[in-house]
């Protein structure tokens, strides 16, 4: 059954007032995959635009920050803490980003999570695209959630560093 859809098939925000405030956990992460060109500027520092972790990490903080704006029926949250990290992979060329969101409330923060390592990621992109646009964005996945009815649930990513 989607949650989403009222009985006539309408969208709809799901009302979550009967739910219990839990303390509500998601991790996120994906990756982007450059070119040997745009491998050698990160690993030099960055580009012609400057630092890009420091830019992609404010943009990934923002993403978490702006969902509901970005997502129509997702509800605005009032975000505890969001932690992001991200790591070089010289070998494969992926440019990794996590993003982890925390807070006490009625629904989860998986989306917050998801779209935080989107729009880190798109910024990577942003800050590296002068030298060249040959980069591949994702996959971005749900690494794990918490809290709620469901409790806790992690998926395996083999490819994904942490």
């Amino acid at each position: 059954e989607l949650t989403h859809l009222d009985a006539e098939g309408r969208p709809v925000m799901v009302d979550v007032s009967a739910k219990a405030v839990t303390r509500r956990r998601a991790v996120a992460a994906g990756c982007l995959e450059l070119c040997p060109a745009c491998a050698e500027a990160l690993e030099k520092g960055g580009g012609p635009k400057g630092d890009p972790w420091s830019v992609a990490r404010i943009a990934a903080i923002g993403g978490v920050k702006r969902t509901s704006d970005l997502i129509p029926l997702a509800h605005p949250l009032a975000v505890d803490a969001v932690n992001v990290i991200h790591q070089w992979d010289p070998v494969t060329r992926r440019a990794w980003i996590r993003v982890e969101v925390s807070m006490e409330g009625r629904t989860g923060v998986e989306m917050e999570a998801l779209a935080g390592v989107s729009a880190g990621l798109l910024a990577l992109y942003d800050m590296l695209k002068a030298i060249r646009h040959e980069m591949t964005l994702g996959p971005v996945r749900l690494l794990l959630k918490e809290g709620g009815r469901s409790g806790q649930i992690a998926w395996n990513w083999p490819e994904c560093p942490w």
